[in-house]
Formats: C-alpha cells, sequence, structure tokens
C-alpha cells in the first residue's frame, strides 16, 4: 500500500522518540517478549487510529512483533508527529498521517489505512467505524472485530447497537479500569495541564478554572488545577457527578453562573455546544479557552467567530478573539485535544496501561471474535487483572493473598 507521510529524513529523530517511551513502558516490553513468542496476529491485518506519536508507534511496532501486518494513521490532524510517522514508515510500516492536514487529506489518510481491508481493527473516537459502516463498507469484507480506545467512541458505539448499525463485535478498551481509572484520570489530568502551562506561560495558582463535567478524564483535570493552586468550579449535568463534586471540595454551578467567574476554562464532556454565545458575551478579558475532549466540538468555535470583529495569532497554539467591546477571549489548540495538540500527550507509564489492554484486547478479538456476534463487549476480567499485576511488578509492588479460610468467609451466604 505504501505511505502517505511528509518528510521520510525525520525518521533518526523520531526512532529516538520512540526508543524513548519504549523505556518507560515496562508492560508493553513484558507483551512485546510474549508476542515475539506466540505470534497471536499472524495471518491477519491490522489497522491503528490512534492520536499518531511516540507511544501509539510503540503499539503498532508491538502488533507487528506479533505477527500482524500493520497499517496506522492519525486520529487527529494537531496530534500527528511527522518524525514519528518518517520512523515507522522507515521501517516498513503502511502509514498515512501528517501533521496539520485537512480535513479531506484526514479523511483520505483514514481511506487508505482501512483500503488493505483489516482483519481487526484500533479505533479512537470511531472513525474507522464510521467510514467502514458508511462509507466502505467493501473494507470491512475480512474483519472480526476491533477495539475502542475513547469514552466518545464507546458513545458513539452504544448509540450504533442501540440502533442496530454496529455490523461486528468492538471492544469497549475505554470502560476496562486500567484504561479509565489511570489514562482518564491521571493521564488527562497531568497532560491537559502540560499542555495549557507550556503553550499559556501562565500561572495556575490563585486563578479561577472551570472544569466541564466530572467524569474521569474531568475529576484528573479538576484535581490537578486544584493542586496547583486553583479554585476550582464544576460544571455537570448529572446530579451525582454534581454532588461527587462537591463533596471532593469544589463548587458546583450552571455553566451560565460560572461563565463571568472563570480565568480558565476546560472542557472534558464528550457533548457538544458546552461552551456558547451566552458564555462568550460574559467573559473575562483574556480568558482562556481549552478542550480535552475527543473532538472540537465543546467550545462553539462557530459562535466564537461570529462574535469576533478580529481573530490573531497570539502566539503558538493560541488564537485571540477580539469582541466588539475589546476582550480578548483566548482559544487554545483551536478547540482540539489541548493535551497532545499543545502537549506531548499522556506520559508513556500511563499509555503502557492503556495499549497493553489494546493489544491484548486485540488478540482476544484474533482468537474469539469471529464466534461473537456484532455488539459492544466490555474487556475481560483477565486481561485487566493481568496488565494490573505486569504492572505492580514492575513498579516492584506486591498484595496480600486471600487464605482458603478467607475465601470460604467471603463466598459463605
Amino acid at each position: 500500500m505504501g505511505c502517505t507521510i511528509r518528510d521520510i529524513s525525520l525518521a533518526p529523530l523520531g526512532r529516538r522518540r520512540i526508543d524513548w517511551v519504549r523505556s518507560y513502558m515496562p508492560v508493553l516490553n513484558e507483551l512485546e517478549r510474549r508476542f515475539a513468542e506466540e505470534k497471536p496476529f499472524a495471518g491477519l491485518r491490522v489497522a491503528v487510529s490512534v492520536h499518531l506519536e511516540a507511544k501509539t508507534a510503540y503499539l503498532g511496532e508491538l502488533l507487528r512483533t506479533g505477527g500482524a501486518e500493520v497499517a496506522i494513521t492519525g486520529s487527529n490532524p494537531l496530534s500527528t508527529k511527522d518524525d514519528v510517522c518518517a520512523a515507522l514508515a522507515a521501517e516498513g510500516m503502511d502509514v498515512h498521517a501528517w501533521f496539520g492536514a485537512t480535513d479531506e487529506e484526514f479523511h483520505e489518510h483514514i481511506r487508505r489505512t482501512l483500503e488493505f481491508k483489516p482483519h481487526i481493527i484500533i479505533d479512537d473516537g470511531g472513525e474507522f467505524v464510521t467510514m467502514l459502516t458508511e462509507e466502505h463498507p467493501e473494507y470491512s469484507e475480512h474483519l472480526i472485530g476491533g477495539c475502542e480506545e475513547t469514552t466518545t467512541g464507546i458513545l458513539r458505539l452504544r448509540a450504533r447497537v442501540k440502533n442496530g448499525t454496529l455490523p461486528f463485535p468492538m471492544m469497549a478498551v475505554n470502560d476496562a479500569n486500567c484504561k479509565h481509572l489511570f489514562d482518564n484520570v491521571h493521564g488527562t489530568g497531568q497532560s491537559a495541564w502540560d499542555g495549557i502551562m507550556y503553550s499559556t506561560n501562565n500561572m495556575i495558582t490563585g486563578r479561577t478554572v472551570v472544569v466541564a463535567g466530572y467524569g474521569f478524564c474531568s475529576r484528573g483535570i479538576a484535581r490537578r488545577a486544584a493542586g496547583l493552586g486553583a479554585n476550582v468550579i464544576v460544571t455537570e449535568i448529572n446530579p451525582f457527578r454534581a454532588l461527587e463534586a462537591a463533596m471532593d471540595g469544589f463548587r458546583v454551578m450552571a455553566m451560565d453562573d460560572a461563565a463571568p467567574l472563570g480565568d480558565i476554562f476546560v472542557t472534558a464532556t464528550g457533548c457538544k455546544d458546552v461552551i456558547v454565545g451566552r458564555h462568550f458575551r460574559i467573559m473575562k478579558h483574556n480568558v482562556i479557552l481549552a478542550n480535552a475532549g475527543h473532538f472540537d466540538v465543546e467550545i462553539s468555535k462557530t459562535d466564537l467567530k461570529a462574535l469576533a470583529v478580529n481573530v490573531t495569532e497570539r502566539k503558538p497554539f493560541i488564537d485571540g478573539y477580539v469582541m466588539a467591546d475589546g476582550r480578548i477571549i483566548n482559544l487554545i489548540a483551536d478547540g482540539r485535544l489541548v493535551n497532545i495538540v499543545a502537549g506531548n500527550g499522556h506520559p508513556a507509564e500511563i499509555m503502557d496501561l492503556s495499549f497493553a489492554i489494546q493489544a491484548l484486547s486485540a488478540r482476544y478479538i484474533a482468537q474469539h471474535g469471529r464466534g461473537l456476534p456484532p455488539d459492544l463487549y466490555n474487556v475481560p476480567e483477565e486481561i485487566d487483572r493481568e496488565v494490573a499485576m505486569i504492572k505492580l511488578r514492575s513498579m516492584g509492588l506486591g498484595l496480600d493473598v486471600l487464605t482458603p479460610e478467607q475465601e470460604e468467609y467471603l463466598s459463605a451466604e
């Protein structure tokens, strides 16, 4: 199939980036040793669409070590690292992605990645599933099933299951404990603020931070903001999560009430139009807006552009929208994922867990997928526990073990 990349000469830098993260991903290191012997993907084609940077590249290499033929693309045009693409291409992997792709180019990269008719897909946000079901069903003629990485993608898959439009089995990787308890909370919590602080070079201490949502990603963002010394406000639509936020020590209110109070706003809800025109009209001068949800629809750029009399690039990754009254509203990363567009994405140690779940779930699909009817499936508990135990051992940690008497006590009616 070949490759669609920017510059193959960037390969040496990309290789150094991949080798660096490999040093901090002990679970994938262990799986690499196992896969080299077992070859669980021998004779299978695997298509990957995840933010295409060094940690994802290692996942692609792990699958290939397991015997797969791999084609890989990015899940966001602004998160792709051209040097990483070049490194993979230099070693013979099919790569279709480049940084800053237009919507049309991004769509074509997805199409070309699926063109080799994979047996297994690893998706991030449902881009593969959408194309396979709505545009090119012929590319799914050999498809056994796949895995979904994100909260947003899981929501889209559940809608398809409800509507009867999911034609193959998918694993809900995002819902595994080793994914959402660590990737979503600790990964997003750290990497979102890395991106915000790197791009703005502003203080967080003493600022009022408004976090939209209190799911696993949002609570990580809120906790890190509090740890940095911010005054945190949480907005929610779910009464139970709102109560959680309140009992965790945060102020809770509607976005309409929070809009004039915040200095920094971070969205991570998975929904659209969380911050819209009526909020922009009452925000402070020089307010900062960032999004940590998968798609760039949480902050309404349509409303923001309609209200602005001028838009200027204030510094890399930050556009200033000048309002008629002279106020400036600063949007980071064009409303796309701030943690990976304006930062380096999740730490390698966190993605070690998430991508281990991906790799073992893909192996599960390879082994069992042909016998599964179309549906969305939870990751088997034994896979989740296996990843947790490998990680604990790599950290030099251990667990207590129940005695037979304790097991009998706990199982007694």
